[in-house]
């Protein structure tokens, strides 16, 4: 991966997008794209939909990946300063106490929601000296917690409004062996390999049909932007580029999650979620292009962006390809940089490498 593609994962990753906040994100998406795609649209939601047009009467692609990260809302302010907040998506209570964060605030002395003002703060609890024994065995539930900005009762009232957007407060830095390290991850990567096969697509000479780049909203709310630019766009093959769990460090269960492993390729997605001849079809371009790979077995809805598009208007051939991640949902998301580079690889091969020809429905090839 070169320096201007590592550059663009890092402004990505940190350009704050929690689930309802995500047009930062779409614009640094957008920003990108502008010099590659064909076309590029924002949809009422926040989605961005990126194309660049077919050579010839080719099936349209639609690549995804979700730019909401998981996040916090302000739900309330005391007379101290101290405000209370909840959770946009999954976010573990364990891990908040002590975390930094990012506030992006938009009331009285700040440039409203359109520029909003960043303000760093920290989340508190009492220390483990004010705790009780008891009270030392369970987690402090959320509505226990408080964030403080280091400001008095009066500032913070007057910066903060109920419903600003917050984020973990940290970045991306490379490290280990090949490493990444941010928040968000989950799943501006997914995003980010998006963008990079559309570029690659074009620098081949372009594909038969349509390839869509998407950055998708609220994903981490129940696969709502999905839903609605799968719909609008209406492709005839879908593409679901996610993170997935690594299971390669201690406590995790291989015979229960499988063996799924950073650094050793993509990870390519089987089950009833996953069309089975667009699922040979990845295998076959992942061979191809002569880069790892992995197999998980998706018993049900995988959870992911796949879930809305495989049945979006009559159903779609849909596929999933997610890379290998520790620590998800955390401050600091772990990934291999080879794997992304294989990744787009991957996809840019299948792309490639489409007919017209091919029959989507199950069972009915030869």
């Amino acid at each position: 991966m070169n320096k201007s593609d590592i550059q663009f994962l890092k402004d990505l990753c940190e350009t704050p997008s929690p689930t309802g906040y995500e047009w930062p994100a779409a614009e640094a998406l957008r920003k990108r794209l502008g010099k590659t795609a064909d076309n590029i649209a924002t949809t009422v939601m926040g989605s961005v939909h990126a194309t660049l047009n077919g050579t010839a009467q080719g099936s349209s692609v639609m690549i995804a990946g979700h730019i909401d990260e998981v996040g916090l809302i302000v739900k309330f302010v005391d007379e101290n300063g101290f405000v209370y907040f909840d959770s946009l998506g999954g976010v573990d209570a364990a891990i908040l106490p002590g975390t930094r964060i990012n506030l992006y605030a938009t009331g009285k002395g700040t440039n409203g929601p359109s520029d909003p003002t960043l303000l760093r703060g920290v989340i508190g609890r009492k220390p483990i000296h004010l705790i009780e024994p008891d009270e030392r065995k369970n987690v402090t539930p959320l509505e226990k917690l408080f964030a403080d900005f280091g400001f008095s009762g009066e500032k913070t009232k007057e910066l903060v409004r109920v419903g600003d957007y917050m984020t973990y407060g940290v970045g991306f830095e490379q490290f280990g062996e090949g490493l990444a390290v941010s928040r968000a991850f989950d799943d501006k990567m997914g995003a980010f390999i998006a963008a990079r096969v559309l570029e690659e697509v074009k620098k081949a000479g372009g594909a038969a049909g349509d390839v869509i780049a998407v950055g998708t909203v609220q994903e981490e709310i129940g696969i709502r932007g999905a839903t609605t630019s799968t719909y609008l766009l209406d492709p005839d093959i879908c593409i679901c580029v996610e993170v997935g769990h690594a299971i390669d460090y201690p406590g995790v269960e291989k015979s229960r999650y499988g063996s799924k492993v950073i650094g050793k390729g993509p990870i390519i997605a089987r089950g009833p979620n996953i069309n089975p001849v667009l699922f040979e079809r990845l295998i076959e371009a992942a061979d191809k292009a002569k880069v790892p790979y992995q197999i998980d077995a998706e018993p049900r809805g995988t959870g992911t962006d796949a879930n809305a598009m495989q049945i979006s208007r009559g159903g779609k051939a849909t596929g999933l390809v997610s890379i290998p991640l520790r620590y998800m949902h955390t401050p600091n998301e772990v990934l291999s940089l080879e794997d992304l580079d294989s990744a787009i690889s991957l996809v840019k091969q299948f792309v490639l490498d489409l007919d017209p020809s091919i029959d989507w429905v199950p069972g009915w090839q030869g």
